[in-house]
């Protein structure tokens, strides 16, 4: 386990500890939401980039060309 030590506001601090945020499996659960939130707003961010630099999706054909130009790559 591994114990830190934040500073805050006083009526933050005393607000959050009679809120039972301090807890430490409270606190846990919170850091965890949070981590989640910004994995997603992360994912969100990059397929916009994604999405603003694609081109258009390939035909089945230039699908099967890439494949075949693959292909011979790795066999040469």
């Amino acid at each position: 386990m591994t114990t830190i030590e934040v500073t805050l506001p006083d009526a933050l601090a005393s607000e959050a500890k009679s809120a039972g945020l301090f807890d430490p499996g409270r606190m846990e659960i919170l850091l965890r939401n949070q981590l989640r939130v910004e994995a997603v707003d992360r994912l969100f961010a990059d397929l916009a980039v994604l999405d603003a630099t694609a081109h258009k999706p390939l035909t089945p054909e230039e699908v099967t060309r890439e494949l075949a130009a693959v292909r011979r790559a790795r066999a040469a």
